[in-house]
């Protein structure tokens, strides 16, 4: 709460907004030690990469505390990329995440089944829009020039981790939207029309999911999350896709090796 702003009906009433239970009964460090302690069990491998944890009944009850200060350690894990937590099913220790190096071009379905996991792709929306004056930049196209927007979901082992929003220019590839497009675009785009990419600039910052992406995500809106911005080119140096990326944060780790020279 910041200064000069007024304190929230739960601080009035003296109540923790998670548990239901008076302040004075949630530790605020206590919530701590149940974290310490979940995490240790996970690392110990009583709990695998994907397993379900036990209820938070179940974990009160073995630690002794409140229900809201278990909560609270289950946020903090989350907030960690320790577990997740699924919709109506419970938590779920979160499996290794995928290594993605954006010096390579490869893509999404390539390095992850390279990796040994299960890739898939849920296309969401696939509509013809109209060139705005940011688009018409990006790909120096005349304002309201056709363009393609493609939203999907892609997903490791059944867990959702990204979704992306691609912009394509249908003067390029005519009909693409009415192509299947669960796998590879990139191949599509290769095979059907002929259009390659020779490069790629990728711009990457940490972001909280908004409401949108996390619902698409099915996780709880404001968790931290990666931001990835795509631009690719062909070999005359002309944009093919512009695609914008929205990552669970423990679904990926950034490897770059590069040789100093």
């Amino acid at each position: 709460m910041t200064q000069g702003e007024p304190p929230s009906i739960f601080v009035l009433a003296g109540i923790d907004r998670w548990s239901g239970r008076p302040m004075q009964q949630l530790d605020s460090h206590q919530y701590l030690g149940v974290r310490d302690d979940i995490a240790a069990r996970i690392a110990a491998g009583e709990f695998k990469p994907g397993e379900r944890l036990p209820s938070e009944r179940q974990l009160q009850a073995g630690g002794g505390v409140a229900r809201g200060t278990v909560r609270e350690a289950l946020f903090q894990l989350e907030a960690e990329g320790v577990i997740y937590r699924k919709d109506r099913s419970g938590w779920y220790v979160s499996p290794p995440p995928v290594v993605y190096d954006p010096t390579r071009w490869e893509g999404f379905m390539s390095y992850v089944e390279a990796q040994g996991r299960r890739p898939e792709t849920e296309t969401l929306s696939k509509v013809e829009i109209v060139c705005d004056g940011m688009l018409a930049q990006i790909f120096s196209r005349p304002v309201g020039a056709p363009m393609y927007w493609i939203r999907r979901r892609r997903l490791i082992d059944g867990r959702a981790v990204l979704i992306e929003s691609i912009i394509v220019d249908a003067a390029r590839a005519p009909g693409l939207i009415e192509h299947d497009l669960n796998g590879s675009l990139t191949s599509v785009l290769k095979t059907v029309y002929g259009v390659g990419v020779a490069r790629n600039k990728v711009d990457m910052r940490p972001c909280a999911l908004t409401r949108d992406e996390a619902e698409a995500l099915r996780v709880k809106s404001g968790l931290p999350g990666l931001s990835l911005v795509r631009t690719c080119y062909d070999a005359q140096g002309h944009v093919v896709e512009f695609d914008r990326e929205y990552w669970r944060h423990d679904a990926l780790t950034v490897s770059v090796d590069i040789r100093v020279r």
